[in-house]
């Protein structure tokens, strides 16, 4: 089996909305400088031998184009390479679109869930709640700034079967599925046994390390914050269990340690 980290381009913010209150006002410092930070947005390729499972797809490149609402292109910019595209970081180990019969999508929001639309013919699992949630969002109120970090463009995309998913399971041997709520209403997670290691691939469970800890700390976007934090303590519980390496979603720096396509990890 091999995992590959596909770079599909990096977004812009204000580290607010990663870590909760990172930058506050004080009584004796009431005026503070806000931080602009930088967050890679990955996608995974696994290679299990018998075929392929992407997890997550990136933003669609289409994002700053108008595809996104105005006001979500102020907020999170979109930065993204002709060769960062999915399909073309996809291309770097030899595959196509079409080849990919299996997608996780980890969450419905415009860094996760943009590109679906390449993948028509492919069954796609998603996180049940948040899946119904985000389809509620982007089809009952006309106003897309009222939506969040859902795409009406992204819930419109037909594929061959979605897969409403709200308990853990083995998705084929070595690749288990686990629910990480908190960011959003569900969120699914991956872990990844490899011959020599196994990776617990959380996304917006836990945005960074610092989210992380210990001790844990409440990222700047979440649905349920006694979820969120459950969540990264079965992160904790999952990396202690299986020694395993925990890709943390949108640290920039911690992706810079990271080998990605068209190296892997075996």
């Amino acid at each position: 089996m091999k995992l590959y980290i596909l770079n599909t381009g990096y977004l812009e913010t204000d580290k607010n909305n990663v870590v909760a209150c990172s930058t506050i006002g004080t009584y004796s410092q009431p005026q503070v400088t806000n931080k602009w930070i930088k967050l890679p947005v990955m996608a995974f390729l696994i290679d299990t031998g018998d075929g392929y499972i992407l997890y997550d797809t990136g933003s669609n490149p289409e994002a700053m184009n108008g595809y996104w609402p105005k006001n979500l292109q102020e907020v999170y910019p979109l930065y993204q390479k002709e060769e960062e595209r999915l399909e073309n970081q996809l291309a770097l180990v030899g595959v196509k679109p079409e080849d990919i019969k299996t997608v996780v999508v980890s969450h419905m929001h415009l860094d996760h869930a943009g590109n679906l639309h390449l993948f028509p013919h492919a069954d796609v699992y998603v996180p049940k709640a948040d899946f119904l949630n985000a389809q509620a969002q982007v089809h009952l109120n006309p106003d897309p700034t009222t939506h969040g970090g859902y795409v009406k463009g992204d819930m419109d995309v037909s594929v061959k079967q979605y897969h409403l998913i709200d308990s853990d399971f083995e998705l084929v041997p070595g690749v288990d599925v686990v629910n990480l709520p908190g960011h959003t209403p569900g969120l699914l997670g991956l872990v990844v046994h490899m011959e020599n290691s196994t990776f617990i691939l959380p996304q917006d469970a836990v945005y960074t390390s610092e989210i992380y800890g210990p001790p844990a700390k409440m990222s700047g976007l979440l649905y349920d914050s006694l979820a969120h934090f459950q969540s990264v303590q079965k992160v904790h519980d999952l990396e202690e269990k299986y020694n395993g390496k925990v890709i943390f979603a949108h640290d920039y720096e911690f992706f810079q340690t990271l080998k990605t396509a068209p190296h892997y990890y075996d």
